[in-house]
């Protein structure tokens, strides 16, 4: 998980894929966090990915660096909507709770990936497992 979020920090804005019936849907995303031994990502409830992601629990995320490797996690989510999970996202990035608080009425979705699959690949077709549970 240390080398996964270090990669995730390095490059901060990483592609998230739901999917939409058959179609995949892709949107850039810029908050991902570890919590309890799992990477986590915040969502806004109102947004269509959060919905997608109601409704078909596969995702995958993608990102790359300018040296030709690229982070491709795969897997399901699931959901922790504590106050905890919320409160610890806003303390990684403060400026959700700009977005996400009772005076816009906007509610952050927190989901977890619960089965995974992290692999790091390179230009030279080098593919090195990261993490899977």
């Amino acid at each position: 998980m240390e080398e996964i979020m270090a990669f995730l920090k390095e490059n901060p804005t990483f592609y998230f894929a739901t999917v939409e019936g058959y179609k995949p849907r892709v949107r850039p995303f810029g908050f991902a966090m570890e919590y309890k031994g799992r990477l986590y990502f915040a969502i806004g409830k109102h947004k269509a990915a959060y919905k997608q992601i109601l409704d078909n629990t596969n995702i995958e995320i993608c990102t790359a660096n300018d040296r030709g490797e690229w982070l491709r996690i795969q897997g399901t989510v699931d959901f922790d909507n504590t106050e905890a999970a919320k409160k610890r996202a806003f303390e990684v990035m403060p400026q959700l709770e700009d977005i996400y608080n009772p005076e816009s009425g906007l509610e952050l979705g927190m989901v977890y990936m619960d089965r995974m699959s992290a692999k790091l690949f390179s230009m030279s077709g080098v593919v090195r497992d990261l993490d899977t549970y």
